[in-house]
Formats: structure tokens, C-alpha cells, sequence
């Protein structure tokens, strides 16, 4: 039933490490009470989710992680905790039922994705990747998937638009 007839290849030892780093980092960015704290754990399993892609070959997704959410989410995050006021803010009672169900849930939902992935064949030959994979997706992103990019963008500019007047509009009822 538990068949680990693994090989301990670089490649497997790296992968393991990132994984175990953005799962603490998640773990970690739930735990911590203090917001700062918070923000730092979730810049860390970002970063390591960035190194997951490189290991798995999908370096434009790394950078792109890098880039956007390393950089500018967590940067937004630092001045949003910079801007606003957080005394005595999040503290809850303890609650050792709430947290038993909740342990038992994640206990159950693992064995149940565990002896899923146990259970399910996969295709032995992994598909082909192209030879330059930031030039095909840029030539997929501007040709077949042109529209949808723009689309996307013109929603973006909207949604920063209205939380810009949303802001105004607290700021001036003070």
C-alpha cells in the first residue's frame, strides 16, 4: 500500500525542501498574531513556492511569482499595516472545540487527497515542453489569447479605480 520506491536525486531533495518551506511559511502566516509577522511568513512561502516552479521547469511563472507577489503584494501588504491602526485588533478567545474540528477536518482532508494520489494512475510519459517556454507563452498571451489579456487588464484599471474612489469617499466622511 505505501509503495515509496523514491530516488534521491537532486532534483527530488529540492523539491521536498520548497515544499516543506511554503508549507511552514503557510502554517506560520496562520499562526502568528502579530500582522508584520504575518506578512513576512506569506513573502516567505512565495518565495519558496517561486523555487517549487524553477525546479519544475516553469521559469516564467517563477519570475512572474518574484516579481508580482514577493515584490509588489507584499510590499502593498507592509504599507497597508503601515497606514492603518491595529490596537488590540485580532485577538480572539481560545476556542478548543472549534480547534479540534478543524484539526480533524485537515487530518481527514489529507488522507482523503493522500489515498487519492496513492490510488490514481498517471500517464507514464510526461507531456513534451517546449524548447523556450516564456516565448510561447508570450506568443500564445498575444495572439490566441489576446483578447482575454486586454479584458483582463481593463478590469484590473477598473477595479483600481473604484478602490481609489471607495478610499476617497471613507477618507472624506472623517
Amino acid at each position: 500500500m505505501f509503495n515509496f520506491n523514491i530516488e534521491l536525486t537532486g532534483e527530488f531533495v529540492a523539491f521536498f525542501l520548497l515544499s516543506v518551506c511554503a508549507i511552514v511559511g503557510a502554517v506560520l502566516a496562520i499562526n502568528f498574531t502579530k500582522v508584520v509577522h504575518t506578512t513576512l511568513s506569506v513573502a516567505f512561502t512565495f518565495i519558496s513556492l517561486a523555487g517549487l516552479y524553477v525546479v519544475l521547469e516553469a521559469e516564467f511563472l517563477a519570475f512572474v511569482q518574484v516579481l508580482l507577489y514577493v515584490g509588489a503584494i507584499t510590499i502593498l501588504m507592509i504599507f497597508g499595516i503601515m497606514m492603518t491602526k491595529h490596537d488590540g485588533e485580532g485577538r480572539e478567545p481560545p476556542r478548543p472545540l472549534l480547534e479540534t474540528l478543524a484539526a480533524v477536518g485537515c487530518i481527514s482532508l489529507f488522507g482523503i487527497l493522500f489515498f487519492s494520489i496513492r490510488n490514481s494512475s498517471f500517464p507514464a510519459e510526461p507531456a513534451a515542453l517546449a524548447e523556450n517556454n516564456t516565448q510561447e507563452i508570450g506568443l500564445l498571451l498575444f495572439t490566441k489569447y489576446a483578447i482575454p489579456f486586454e479584458l483582463t487588464s481593463v478590469l484590473l484599471t477598473v477595479a483600481f479605480i473604484g478602490a481609489i474612489a471607495l478610499a476617497k469617499r471613507e477618507e472624506g466622511e472623517e
